[in-house]
């Protein structure tokens, strides 16, 4: 007579996909998904980014199509960036009334009104002709406080404009803070907060630069105020920061490369936690699914659904789309 084991009474549960679905302790929803697009100036039709499969820059009425179709596979929100034709040193585009991310955060509210949340990227490196995240001061180092009133002119900007949620991007210290109060100051009480709160000098953003046209002056990087690689706990440290100056959501990025990041600000904190699937990790997927090495869909989905695994309640994936499609 065999003995019951616990391992054949796990494999009863595996045996069908009904049983599987029954038991499935991760779930993953079109909800669950922010779909980042790109809005250009200067374009009279979508442009695809090479290094970035299926992911194109925008123009305002391309950008409209394809929020009305994320909106109507469930997608949660979109997550929007803007690309200027004129760059200066303050970046100034960021929150210009007719900068190009305001007049699209507009046409999508008019169109949506509340039925899809509507994020805006809050960065100015989008938009500056250095590529930095901030003022650069004379000796080179982006100075942190005089960033931070670029910071405030922007949120201001995104909320009249219709953003739900500003995203500060740059890891300036006190960025939340600072904007937090703008925001209430102006009677902007209801807009919220995601803050970029553990955002590593990580090597995979480098698909995402093409998408926005950016490129750091004199090769530098923005490894003096981005998080180190080597380093978990000092995360836990900003993001408390950041809930304590008033984030309403926190993100880490990368996701799937820092999920041990992203489990321990799930533990650390009761405010929703975001993570961000970020181009290099995108892209990866395409490059080798493309020379057949894996299924690319399937693998998509595994990694999305690890980043879910690991505590995040919302992901930032360029896979929002195709995601939602294979989840209806």
């Amino acid at each position: 007579m065999l003995v019951p084991f616990p391992q054949r009474r796990l494999r009863r549960l595996r045996r069908t996909p009904a049983l599987r679905e029954l038991v499935a302790e991760t779930r993953l929803s079109p909800r669950d998904l922010i779909a980042p697009l790109f809005v250009r100036e200067g374009i009279d039709a979508p442009v695809e980014v090479p290094s970035l499969p299926g992911v194109h820059q925008h123009t305002i009425a391309s950008l409209r199509r394809e929020v009305a179709e994320l909106t109507s596979l469930g997608v949660g929100g979109v997550v929007l960036f803007g690309v200027p034709e004129q760059r200066d040193a303050e970046g100034s585009g960021c929150w210009a009334p007719d900068g190009i991310a305001q007049r699209a955060l507009r046409a999508l509210r008019d169109d949506h009104g509340d039925a899809v949340v509507l994020v805006a990227d809050l960065c100015v490196d989008e938009y500056t002709d250095h590529g930095h995240c901030g003022i650069v001061a004379v000796d080179g180092t982006v100075d942190n406080d005089a960033t931070l009133e670029l910071y405030q002119r922007g949120a201001l900007a995104q909320a009249e404009a219709g953003a739900d949620l500003v995203a500060p991007s740059g890891m300036m210290d006190g960025q939340v803070a600072a904007i937090r109060s703008a925001l209430d100051g102006a009677g902007y009480e209801t807009t919220g907060i995601l803050a970029y709160a553990a955002k590593y000098a990580s090597a995979l953003y480098g698909p995402f630069r093409d998408a926005v046209d950016v490129c750091i002056a004199d090769g530098g990087d923005r490894k003096g105020y981005q998080q180190d690689p080597r380093n978990a706990r000092e995360a836990l440290v900003e993001v408390a920061e950041d809930v304590s100056e008033g984030a309403d959501i926190v993100m880490v990025k990368p996701a799937l490369a820092y999920l041990d990041v992203v489990a321990a600000v799930r533990a650390a904190v009761d405010v929703p936690v975001a993570a961000y699937h970020v181009s290099g990790e995108y892209a990866m997927v395409h490059a080798a699914a493309q020379r057949g090495w894996i299924d690319g869909d399937a693998v998509m989905e595994e990694h999305v659904l690890a980043i879910r695994r690991a505590g995040a309640d919302l992901i930032l994936t360029y896979a929002a789309r195709d995601l939602a499609e294979r989840l209806q």
